[in-house]
């Protein structure tokens, strides 16, 4: 099964040019860095999908409704 998770993040670059995304959530965090904006999203990708994989999904996430 397949599950959409959405999670804001921030995106900016660094002094040295690099450029740094961070996502936050009561479990912790998830960081990305690459030498472009598209790299560093991917590099976030990758490190909250394995946050996620260890520590399930974020309950300030997930939402659950009662549909009748």
């Amino acid at each position: 099964m397949k599950r959409m998770v959405q999670i804001p993040y921030e995106l900016e670059q660094e002094e040295d040019g690099t450029w740094a995304a961070h996502a936050s959530f009561p479990s912790g965090g998830a960081h990305g860095l690459g030498n472009s904006p598209e790299d560093a999203v991917t590099d976030l990708y990758e490190a909250v999908s394995l946050v996620i994989e260890e520590l399930g999904v974020p309950p300030v996430l997930t939402i659950v409704r009662d549909v009748a």
